[in-house]
């Protein structure tokens, strides 16, 4: 299995990428987001808990988070050739969870690429995307605080998995598949996948 987690800012394109790292490789993709959208839609305890979290531009809980990843893999891994995590992890703590979770089941996080995108060009994709999807979390205020929170807590990753020797920088501002290309060219590289 190959393990890797899509890393940015909200709108520096995980999910655009992820799709084509799928593609490619023939990984599963768990977005956090996703799931916990699927959640609230679906009006579930879980989703309502999410929902009050999301709606304020909050994370959610960590140990909440992880239950619903564990089981995610633990669903996914028997076809999968191995996971693409976005969104997650956003922190230190979570990092170390999902390395716990992961070593729990014999896996690791085998590399990490880091979409590296300015705020102002995120302030601008995200405000498109509210308007163009409809969600509710992309206008400016939300935006903000999400942008806030995650150059609070999230940004440390960076250096916590370079300090792993697992992180890649990828510029996420240009042509979508100019950034994939950079991406495959770091991905190709990895030993797991030479082995």
């Amino acid at each position: 299995m190959f393990n890797l987690v899509i890393f940015g800012a909200p709108g520096s394109g995980k999910g655009t990428q992820s799709q084509k790292l799928i593609d490619r490789y023939g990984l599963t993709h768990i977005s956090t987001g996703d799931v916990l959208r699927a959640q609230i839609a679906a009006g579930t305890e879980l989703g309502k808990i999410a929902d009050s979290y999301i709606s304020k531009g909050h994370l959610i809980p960590d140990d909440l988070m992880v239950d619903i990843l564990a089981q995610e893999v633990d669903r996914l891994r028997p076809t999968s050739n191995g996971f693409i995590f976005d969104g997650f992890p956003r922190t230190i703590p979570q990092a170390e969870a999902l390395k716990k979770m992961l070593e729990q089941r014999g896996e690791e996080v085998h590399s990490v690429i880091g979409l590296e995108v300015e705020d102002e060009e995120l302030m601008e994709r995200l405000v498109k995307r509210g308007i163009d999807s409809g969600r509710s979390d992309d206008n400016p205020e939300t935006i903000g605080r999400r942008l806030k929170v995650y150059h609070d807590t999230t940004s440390p990753l960076r250096e916590y998995y370079t300090n792993e020797g697992k992180y890649t920088p990828i510029h996420g501002s240009g042509h979508v598949d100019e950034i994939f290309s950079n991406i495959v060219n770091a991905i190709d590289n990895h030993p797991q996948l030479k082995a």
